[in-house]
């Protein structure tokens, strides 16, 4: 640390940056182990243990980060969360398909992260965050492409020239004639719709191996819940002849045996779940047809409420790690 960093202490966002992306790259420690162990195509264990590399290097310059701090360093998961001798829960493709996503995740956080960063040691990390996962998101597009595995979102045709909105009806769709999709609304559809693919592809695998009846309850009511907004999505898109993302459910393996805890496997959902609650009000805010917003704001609702019972659920099960909070002044009254 140099002089002018001593002076100045990570602030609370900061912090919050570290903490959370502590949690997040040691469960992903986890998950890649096990599906490297499990695959068999050489493109794409490259690909994980890059992966693994990446999200190592990252543990260990945020332990130095909070030691310099003073500040307690997270539990997180570690390989006591993984059964590498489980079978084999998801197809080589799909494994693929999930590093995408999960990739995607990754650049939108640490730019997230970036923007919110003041000292200059925490900007300069999470650009080269940036600039690994960027490049690890092209190795793997480029393997996807290579297989035909890009759900290639539609294409619209050009216009014969530029135009301006004169008529407010371009904003309705609840009632008579919508007008046709536009290609930022068509864009968010579809994304959201990717990433809404994966996220009920590991329920549908979680809710066949998780221990706890309670959890398995949960993944099997949240795929329930995805499934049911895919069809909403899918139907707004089908409306004007477009089409969907590729399904990928069937890349699921039979397996019953849990190659993670319960405890990182619910915490993977109902983190996806939270931040698919940020894509949906981004697209929201985006979109310029009375009805797709009406959309927006019932899919956030029906998520939100599940992603609070999974939060409640791992509450109940002591599996919530809490993060770093300031100070509690009128109970250190009490103690003096």
């Amino acid at each position: 640390m140099t002089k002018n960093q001593s002076k100045n202490r990570l602030t609370s966002p900061e912090i919050a940056n570290l903490w959370t992306q502590y949690i997040n790259d040691s469960m992903a420690i986890c998950v890649l182990t096990f599906l490297l162990e499990k695959c068999n195509d050489k493109e794409i264990k490259t690909i994980l243990k890059n992966s693994i590399k990446l999200s190592t290097s990252h543990i260990d310059k945020i332990k130095r980060f909070l030691k310099e701090e003073n500040y307690p360093i997270p539990q997180g998961f570690d390989l006591d969360d993984v059964n590498l001798n489980a079978p084999p829960l998801f197809s080589d493709d799909l494994i693929l398909i999930y590093m995408q996503v999960m990739t995607l995740h990754g650049m939108n956080s640490y730019s997230l992260c970036t923007t919110t960063s003041i000292r200059a040691d925490q900007r300069e990390y999470y650009s080269e965050c940036i600039t690994e996962t960027s490049n690890l998101y092209d190795s793997i597009l480029d393997v996807m492409l290579n297989k035909g595995l890009v759900s290639h979102p539609p294409i619209i045709n050009p216009p014969k020239d530029i135009d301006f909105i004169s008529n407010q009806n371009y904003l309705t769709g609840w009632f008579g004639k919508k007008r046709p999709l536009n290609a930022i609304e068509i864009s968010g559809i579809h994304y959201n719709m990717v990433k809404t693919m994966v996220k009920v592809v590991l329920e549908i695998a979680f809710g066949q191996v998780a221990q706890s009846t309670e959890v398995r309850k949960y993944f099997q009511r949240g795929t329930k819940i995805c499934e049911k907004q895919l069809k909403e999505m899918s139907s707004i898109l089908a409306d004007d002849h477009l089409p969907s993302p590729k399904s990928w459910q069937y890349e699921v393996t039979s397996s019953t045996e849990a190659p993670f805890s319960d405890k990182l496997m619910l915490f993977h959902v109902v983190g996806l779940v939270a931040v698919a609650v940020g894509y949906y009000g981004a697209a929201l805010s985006a979109s310029q047809r009375r009805d797709i917003i009406l959309k927006y704001t019932k899919l956030i609702g029906e998520i939100g409420l599940y992603a609070e019972d999974g939060v409640n659920l791992l509450i109940k099960n002591g599996w919530m790690e809490q993060p770093p909070m300031v100070d509690d002044r009128e109970a250190l009254a009490k103690k003096k």
